[in-house]
């Protein structure tokens, strides 16, 4: 449905020019709001993967000892541990390069919120109504 108004063309573009800075400073808020939230949560997430992954650290070294100690009966005693640490460097390079390669396929984080907000804006000032 079309609107027809009285306000000549200067006051509309006035009054625009006036409101497109606030509606910027909300858009702006919004993505401040969004990305705190998501900051909260993944600061939560990142200390419970530290505690998840000092305990893995605790485990496998005794793991590691464990196969020292069962390599020990058939070799030398330093032979087992030669044997194990080739094997856990190996292992430790393997994941290295499929974190790295992780890594490079992640975005940054983005708020998407005010991304689709920004873009209705955009659509209702161009005159398309989404």
């Amino acid at each position: 449905m079309t609107r027809t108004t009285d306000e000549p063309l200067g006051a509309l573009v006035h009054r625009l020019s006036e409101q497109i800075p606030e509606l910027v400073r909300s858009e702006l808020r919004l993505a401040q709001a969004e990305l705190t939230e998501k900051g909260k949560r993944a600061g939560v997430g990142v200390g419970l993967f530290s505690v998840a992954g000092l305990l893995a650290v605790f485990g496998v070294a005794t793991l590691i000892a464990t196969a020292i100690l069962a390599l020990d009966l058939v070799l030398p005693a330093w032979a087992a541990a030669l044997v194990v640490a080739v094997l856990v460097l190996a292992a430790a390079g393997g994941a290295a390069l499929v974190g790295k390669k992780e890594v490079q396929q992640a975005t940054p984080p983005a708020p998407e919120m005010t991304i689709a907000s920004v873009k209705e804006d955009v659509a209702a000032v161009k005159g398309k109504h989404v």
